[in-house]
């Protein structure tokens, strides 16, 4: 697709702008299905992303899209569609806005929530500098839940500026859209113009709606009007539109098609086990409940939440409210497991301290994607949870070597009785279901060799292996150790080895991780750790496996480590 102008836009007509609303969708859908990303959030998005170029003129005027999920109508308005075919590909545009992309990219997002906040501080900005431009948060209903919109809002008046919050309302945010803000906007969505809208206006917002987001017709004259009621404060315009709009497949399962994967996965997924596990525990043990912060489908709970429905808790995309409420059940002698994706999780930091582990309560974290995600690029990146978590008091995190010992650890999680994380990739190989004993790691490969490797998880336990496969060929060995805890840290273990040399390897940023843990263990002993993990940098999109090497886990490196330390003797 080449790029549109701005003239062109501008000046088309409307039956032109719904060809290019087709020929946007066209782009879109060949683009997921060769590189993967966010299909029906975009696909539901094209009109009101068309209306609004047509309407505002960015990139003087600013927009801050909440999450990102529906940017890539965006990009390819705004000189990116000769680079589309780049999307979420390492050196490519990314799957998200960034402010190092473009101009038009006024302020990086990847989590939700935080756009109205971005739009005031744009907003107030322009004030004080005395210029003159529209400032627009894009919100999705899902993401209009979550706490930090709530933070904002109670901020409009206070501020006293002017933005356009355009609510882009589809009942979903990955999974359908669940809570009481949900409910109240369904009601509005039965409401005739002029009946009450007071829960808005009392934010200080003029409240616009209902229009359909994907009728150009409705779209058009709806935004005309929100821009000239900026004049006089702030708006909320309501807009409706359909999750997977053009494509039927994906209006029917919207969930499903919320992200595709380029490829067909050809691995098992620690989702699903959860998911089996988490039944299997709740079928002995009445106790057992589920926690997740809009994603049920996505971690593995569909068939959870449908067996136990009374046991199982969809919060919305609010994971810091999820963190409290997992804890107060389990204050209440509940056993709650609260499955989220390691970069989520970061929301929730102060109350995993105060709540979870300073009362010392037994809530199970269920850390997916941990490690390297790949293509969605920095926002959601995995390689921060090993840090932040390895020195909460009364926590033990977790690190199992494949989805066999990922069961095994569940399945004694319910009796632990304590706070515990376990962080895992999203895909894996089974393995078997042994015992495992909490703290303790386990030995996989013994020699008389000099050097002890550890290896967390099982991405690193696969790389060293293929390092021994290769240093075996040039006369080298090591002894090679599952390290499947990071807290409590198998101290008897290092204390009891005699290798002189020992090397760690962790799927997680070097500072705060593993190898940090170790070389405090060590401190005295006179023995030498050596550590790998990711250096200090944020981590773009890109293959996971060339991010892993790049970034500090490659094979060739670590080689060489082996090879430096056989010359020591």
């Amino acid at each position: 697709m080449r790029n549109i102008s701005r003239a062109e836009l501008k000046n088309a007509s409307v039956p032109q702008l719904k060809d290019l609303c087709d020929t946007l969708r066209e782009e879109i859908f060949r683009t997921v299905s060769e590189c993967g990303g966010h299909l029906a959030s975009n696909l539901g998005a094209v009109e009101l992303t068309v209306a609004l170029h047509r309407v505002f003129d960015f990139p003087r005027d600013k927009i801050v899209f909440d999450v990102g999920h529906q940017c890539y109508a965006h990009k390819l308005l705004s000189g990116r569609a000769e680079l589309f075919h780049t999307l979420r590909k390492e050196g490519g545009i990314s799957g998200f806005p960034k402010r190092g992309e473009s101009e038009y990219d006024c302020y990086g997002t990847g989590h939700a929530g935080t756009a109205l906040s971005a739009a005031l501080g744009i907003a107030k900005a322009r004030d004080l500098k005395k210029e003159d431009f529209s400032v627009i948060a894009l919100v999705g209903d899902g993401a209009f839940q979550n706490g930090l919109i709530f933070e904002a809002l109670n901020s409009i008046r206070m501020l006293g500026s002017r933005v356009l919050i355009l609510l882009n309302d589809n009942g979903m945010s990955i999974s359908p859209t669940q809570g009481g803000t949900h409910d109240i906007l369904e009601e509005l969505k039965g409401v005739a113009p002029g009946d009450d809208v007071r829960l808005f206006e009392r934010f200080g917002l003029q409240y616009r709606g209902i229009v359909n987001g994907n009728k150009l017709e409705e779209l058009l004259p709806a935004l005309e009007d929100a821009k000239a009621d900026l004049r006089k404060g702030s708006v909320l315009l309501h807009v409706v539109t359909k999750k997977g709009q053009g494509y039927p497949f994906s209006e029917n399962a919207p969930a499903e098609t919320h992200g595709l994967n380029p490829k067909p996965a050809t691995h098992a997924e620690y989702s699903a086990a959860l998911g089996e596990e988490l039944i299997r525990l709740a079928e002995r043990d009445e106790r057992v409940v589920a926690v997740t912060a809009a994603m049920t489908d996505s971690l593995g709970l569909r068939a959870f939440f449908e067996k136990f429905p009374e046991r199982a808790f969809d919060v919305g995309i609010c994971e810091e409210h999820a963190s409290v409420l997992a804890a107060a059940l389990a204050a209440e002698g509940m056993r709650p497991y609260y499955a989220i994706y390691s970069t989520f999780l970061q929301r929730a930091f102060d109350e995993i301290i105060h709540d979870v582990c300073a009362q010392d309560l037994p809530v199970t974290f269920c850390i997916d994607r941990a490690g390297i995600t790949g293509a969605d690029g920095e926002t959601h990146q995995g390689v921060f949870d090993l840090s932040y978590l390895s020195f909460i008091p009364n926590l033990t995190v977790a690190i199992p070597k494949d989805i066999g010992e990922f069961r095994a650890i569940l399945r004694q999680s319910a009796d632990y009785g304590r706070p515990l994380a376990i962080r895992y990739p999203r895909i894996g190989t089974e393995g078997e279901i042994g015992s495992v004993e909490m703290g303790k790691f386990e030995v996989l490969h013994s020699t008389t060799s000099d050097i002890l490797i550890l290896a967390a998880g099982e991405r690193c336990i696969a790389i060293a292996r293929e390092t021994l496969r290769r240093a075996h060929e040039g006369g080298m060995d090591a002894v090679l150790v599952n390290a499947r805890f990071l807290k409590p840290l198998d101290v008897q273990f290092l204390s009891s080895r005699t290798e002189k040399y020992i090397v760690t390897l962790e799927d997680n940023m070097l500072a705060g991780g593993l190898g940090d843990a170790v070389a405090r263990c060590m401190r005295g002993s006179g023995k030498q750790v050596f550590s790998f993990g990711y250096r200090d940098a944020f981590i773009p999109h890109g293959e996971p496996i060339s991010l892993i090497q790049k970034y500090g886990l490659d094979p060739e490196e670590i080689l060489a480590c082996l090879r430096e330390l056989y010359a020591r003797g």
